[in-house]
């Protein structure tokens, strides 16, 4: 199972020139006073974002990045049901825990920003996400073939998602930015992690 970099990278660059350009220009300011669901907290209530200001870029991402997400806990469920191995179990567990999280997040400000959650096309393929003939090889796998398959098909993922952060660099919106610097900061540790599971299952 191979990631198509090449026309990721080209669509992820096809998209920040759309947005630079000006095509999407959706800017939508809410009232401080809108108390609505949103960002979660310790205590696992939710707010929404303190600065209410969402750019056609913050919109395009939140609504690229929560089927961006789905699939990787769809992958890492699959992952609990079939790897024996302990690391790559425990790792999968945190994977689908912290971006079901984050998916409400994101719903949320969508919400927040009178936006619908659909990005309008296919994910297909973008991003590093796994194709549907990605994902039949994945599932026809078992054991040490399965746990390479997952953990190279993880890390081209996860690649993908640090790459998609690229469109909120400059976000005005200093949640959504916060947001992905996280994401950039956790799939970041969980690549290397990945990258040296993969060398001990290979050895």
């Amino acid at each position: 199972m191979q990631i198509n970099i090449g026309r990721r990278s080209a669509v992820i660059i096809g998209v920040f020139i759309l947005v630079a350009a000006g095509v999407i220009s959706l800017s939508i300011n809410k009232s401080d006073s809108d108390d609505m669901g949103g960002m979660s907290d310790h205590s696992g209530h939710m707010s929404t974002s303190t600065n209410s200001n969402y750019t056609g870029a913050d919109v395009m991402f939140l609504q690229m990045m929560i089927p961006h997400h789905q699939q990787a806990i769809d992958i890492s469920n699959l992952a609990m049901k079939v790897s024996k191995d302990a690391e790559l179990l425990a790792l999968a567990k945190k994977i689908a825990a912290d971006q079901a999280a984050e998916i409400t997040q994101m719903k949320a400000w969508l919400k927040d920003a009178g936006a619908s959650e659909d990005p309008g096309h296919a994910m297909d393929g973008m991003g590093g996400m796994l194709t549907d003939a990605d994902l039949a090889t994945l599932k026809a796998a078992t054991g040490k073939d399965f746990d390479i398959l997952w953990l190279k098909g993880m890390t081209g993922h996860h690649d993908g998602a640090v790459h998609m952060t690229m469109m909120i660099e400059d976000a005005k919106n200093a949640d959504i930015k916060a947001f992905g610097e996280k994401v950039v900061a956790d799939q970041s540790a969980q690549i290397d992690q990945m990258k040296a599971m993969l060398a001990r299952i290979q050895k």
